[in-house]
C-alpha cells in the first residue's frame, strides 16, 4: 500500500472527516484532472483487473472512490506503461495491473477498516501471519499512499498468449490464471511479498528480478515490501495526492 516516508502525510483518520466527505461529494461530478488519462486510452493492450473496485480485495467489498473498474494515471505514467508493454509484447508478455490511481478517500476507507477488529473475514487469504491491528505499523496499509499522486502502479506479468508459455523469458510454470508465477498472490500482507525475499524458489526470484528491472528500464522503481508496487521517478506531482473518484 506504500508506507507513509514524508513530512506531508495527512492525518491519520480512522473515518473521513466533514470536509473530507464534502470534498468527496463535490468531486464526484468533476472530471479527470488535466494530466491524468485512462491507461487503456493509451494502450489497449494491457489488462486491467481492478481489484479495489469489486469485492476481491482484503476488506472483502469496494472501497470507497472506485466507482468503476478502470486504471487512471497521469499521462506521463500511462505513456512510460506504454514503453513496457511495447517491450514485453514481443517477448509474449504483457502486464497486468490491479491498481493504478487511489483516491484519498479510499485510503482512509483502508486505513478504518484495520481499526474494525471484527471484521477478520478475509485474514486467511490476505494477512494469515499478521495481526489486523499491526497492519499500520509494518506499513501494509498507511495513512497516505503515493498512489494517489497518480504515478504509482501495482501490477504484474502475464503470457499475452498461454499457448506460447514456453518461450517466455521468465521462469517455472504459468499459474492457473495465466499470471507469471511471482510467489504470492497480490495483496498479500506477508513477508513473502518482500520484493527481494531470499527463501522463494530461484524460479520466483528471477521473474520477480526480470520484473524489477524492466520497470527500472523504463522509469520506475519498486517498493521493499510489495513486489507489484512501481513508482514513476520523475512523477509530475510529488507532493499533491488527489481525491477525485475512480470511474
Amino acid at each position: 500500500m506504500n508506507k507513509c516516508t514524508t513530512g506531508a502525510c495527512l492525518v491519520a483518520a480512522t473515518l473521513l472527516t466533514p470536509a473530507l466527505q464534502a470534498r468527496a461529494q463535490m468531486e464526484d461530478t468533476a472530471p479527470i484532472p488535466v494530466g491524468f488519462v485512462h491507461l487503456t486510452d493509451v494502450t489497449q493492450s494491457a489488462r486491467l483487473d481492478i481489484r479495489y473496485a469489486t469485492a476481491n480485495n482484503f476488506m472483502g467489498r469496494p472501497a470507497v472512490g472506485y466507482a468503476a473498474p478502470t486504471c487512471i494515471v497521469t499521462r506521463t505514467a500511462a505513456l512510460r506503461l506504454l514503453e513496457v508493454q511495447r517491450e514485453l509484447r514481443p517477448l509474449g508478455l504483457s502486464i497486468k495491473v490491479f491498481d493504478c490511481y487511489r483516491p484519498q478517500s479510499a485510503v482512509h476507507d483502508f486505513v478504518a477498516w484495520t481499526r474494525d477488529p471484527d471484521d477478520q473475514k478475509n485474514k486467511a487469504d490476505y494477512y494469515p501471519s499478521v495481526a489486523k491491528e499491526d497492519l499500520l505499523t509494518l506499513g501494509y496499509i498507511a495513512t497516505q499512499s503515493s498512489h494517489s499522486r497518480g504515478s504509482t502502479v501495482d501490477l504484474t506479468l502475464e503470457a499475452a498468449d498461454p499457448g506460447s508459455a514456453g518461450a517466455l523469458p521468465t521462469q517455472g510454470a504459468l499459474l492457473p490464471n495465466g499470471e507469471v508465477d511471482m510467489g504470492t498472490p497480490f495483496d498479500l500482507f506477508d513477508v513473502k511479498s518482500h520484493t527481494s525475499n531470499p527463501d522463494l524458489p530461484l524460479e520466483v526470484q528471477h521473474n520477480r528480478q526480470f520484473l524489477q528491472e524492466l520497470m527500472a528500464r523504463h522509469g520506475f522503481h519498486g517498493l521493499r515490501e510489495e513486489w507489484w508496487h512501481f513508482t514513476l521517478n520523475d512523477e509530475p506531482y510529488p507532493d499533491t495526492y488527489f481525491n477525485f473518484p475512480v470511474r
